[in-house]
């Protein structure tokens, strides 16, 4: 990204407040006129006081000279200060207004986003918070310190110039000279220090994505005794990135000499010019203070160049990552503009093919019919592609080859938010948010009443254990066990009242009770509606109405339990093993 493109992809995030900012270029206009004030101030003493010494006239001449030099510096001064105050404030208020709308905007967009962009390694959950971050951050500290530092310098040094050319010509365009030779220079330490921010960026967000992985695999990482390898990966990443940092300090000193170096011959040059016009009559002894004061206004905004730069070039590295995300238009998730009264729930998979991101192809010709008001079970070994099926019915992703169908319309043509809202999702794992158990269960339907997530509740057989709570449905969602937070996520589900209800390993890694609890739960959410169930457990899909038996991600065979198991195939191998792991002689035996 270069500055041009910064700027442009800045500027709409700023044109909203276009009055704060033309109170700030208002205010820079009166500070660059001020901070001139002293440079001819001390023009004017210093030729005022040579005449008085030269007509031999006494001290008390000179009263009303340093009468009107004391009110012309204090009011100077104080104008500065109000000024200064001025610039800074709309300066962090242009900031912060900034800062939230970037940061309001980047979180709509990525909301926006198809669940393929989140599989991506460099869409990684650590990575994006740091590219979000360090964007924001570098991007609202270039807004404030433009307005604040920036424009304030650059503007004082233009008039500054201006004044130098204007009082002397040859002078003026010495320190214009040197200007020229100092940018270039700042421009080659920019250059040679791109590629070692560009890198620092990115182990400061492979550091964040690690510190997020140690955070949540703590626990494998204590039970393996493996806190060395993760330390010794961490030590690592910190070398690199402390060796690249050094390198850049290091090239920022060797640069910032010679620019000192340069910007002193310029005062040198200066002197000896000015002292040889005084001394040949064609200036007055206080032109010297007055060019070497206006000089010094125009190298400070040179002199903070190489820091200006810096941030500038963070902001460049930084901007990179967060436009990318903000400006990745191929990944927004499509919707077409189906929208019919009700959804039956038939859908029909007709040679579907898909692979994933990562180059996985998880599906292979694939041809289902899932009936309405009927429970399909998807049965295979991990990896069979069925919870795959699930995230397409789900338009989560897009198939690459083949058709599906949804009440005879392509599911690519459905709104994507009105199926949705006609979709209910239980996973293996669901989220429960931060937040009360009441707030968890109205995510189904916000706006319910409490009676209504009272009824929910009570469907989902969790109202009891919630009521047993201190707090009751405003005691913390997170405090649950796992099989409780399950039961929220199916509550979400009868407040919602799909009609159709996709369930993905719901009773997967949960005890015996809570997975009874659980079944009766979803036994009771089943009823006429259209269910799509993938799952290990017999329990759950033995009463389906119909299995689809996948492997490797082509269905293998279809049909009742009854008729998949007398096909003695696939089916029978996983039923056997299922029922063999159960020990159901033993059971039997202790049961009868």
């Amino acid at each position: 990204m270069t500055l041009v493109q910064l700027f442009k992809s800045i500027l709409p995030y700023v044109r909203p407040y276009k009055w704060l900012v033309a109170g700030a270029l208002t205010l820079t206009f009166i500070g660059s006129l001020a901070a001139q004030v002293n440079a001819y101030v001390l023009q004017y003493t210093v030729n005022s006081i040579a005449a008085l010494l030269e007509q031999q006239r006494p001290l008390a001449d000179g009263l009303s000279i340093i009468a009107v030099i004391t009110a012309v510096l204090l009011g100077k001064e104080v104008l500065s200060i109000l000024v200064t105050f001025g610039q800074k404030s709309l300066g962090e208020r242009i900031r912060i207004v900034v800062s939230r709308d970037l940061a309001q905007q980047v979180i709509e967009r990525v909301l926006t986003y198809r669940l393929a962009y989140f599989d991506d390694d460099e869409s990684g959950s650590g990575k994006l918070q740091s590219r979000i971050d360090q964007g924001i951050s570098s991007l609202t500290r270039t807004v404030q310190s433009f307005f604040i530092e920036i424009f304030p310098l650059f503007g004082a040094a233009i008039v500054a110039l201006v004044g130098m050319l204007n009082a002397n010509l040859a002078v003026g365009l010495v320190a214009t000279a040197i200007i020229p030779v100092y940018y270039f220079v700042s421009l080659q330490q920019a250059k040679k220090l791109k590629g070692w921010r560009r890198e620092i960026r990115r182990f400061r967000e492979t550091r964040s994505g690690g510190i997020i992985n140690i955070l949540e695999s703590i626990n494998v990482i204590k039970s393996f005794n493996r806190e060395d390898i993760e330390a010794k990966k961490q030590s690592d990443l910190q070398t690199a990135l402390t060796d690249t940092q050094l390198k850049t300090r290091s090239t920022n000193f060797k640069y910032d000499g010679l620019k000192t170096f340069i910007e002193q011959m310029g005062v040198v040059a200066i002197i000896i010019l000015t002292a040889y016009l005084v001394l040949t009559g064609q200036m007055q002894i206080g032109a010297i203070m007055l060019h070497i004061m206006l000089f010094n206004n125009v190298t400070a905004p040179i002199r903070q160049l190489h820091r200006i730069y810096g941030e500038v070039n963070d902001a460049l590295i930084y901007a990179e990552g967060f436009f990318d995300v903000m400006d990745a238009d191929d990944q927004v998730e499509q919707s077409g503009t189906y929208r019919p009264a009700r959804i039956e729930g038939k859908f029909e998979l007709r040679g579907v093919e898909f692979t994933y991101p990562n180059g996985t192809q998880a599906l292979f010709g694939v041809d289902m019919a899932i009936l309405p008001n009927k429970i399909t079970a998807l049965v295979g070994l991990s990896g069979a592609g069925k919870s795959t099926v699930v995230n397409l019915l789900d338009k989560f992703y897009e198939p690459d080859l083949g058709e599906i169908l949804l009440d005879g319309v392509p599911l690519r043509d459905y709104d994507t938010r009105y199926l949705r809202d006609n979709v209910g999702l239980v996973l293996q794992k669901n989220h429960i948010f931060t937040g009360t158990v009441a707030d968890n269960i109205l995510y189904g339907k916000p706006g319910a009443t409490h009676e209504e997530m009272v009824a929910a509740a009570k469907q989902a057989y969790i109202h009891d254990e919630v009521m047993k709570r201190p707090g009751g449905y405003e005691s913390s969602a997170l405090a649950l066990s796992g099989g409780q937070q399950q039961r929220i996520a199916i509550a979400r589900l009868f407040l919602k009242k799909p009609p159709v209800i996709f369930l993905d390993e719901p009773t997967a890694s949960l005890d015996a009770i809570a997975t009874e609890q659980i079944k009766n739960s979803l036994d009771a959410i089943k009823k006429d509606r259209t269910v799509v169930m993938v799952s290990h457990s017999i329990s759950q899909y033995v009463d389906a109405d119909m299995i689809y038996v996948m492997k490797e991600g082509r269905v293998v065979e279809h049909g009742t339990h009854e008729d998949a198991y007398r096909q003695g195939g696939t089916y029978k191998e996983i039923f056997d093993a299922a029922a063999r792991s159960l020990n159901v002689e033993k059971i039997n035996s202790t049961m009868s």
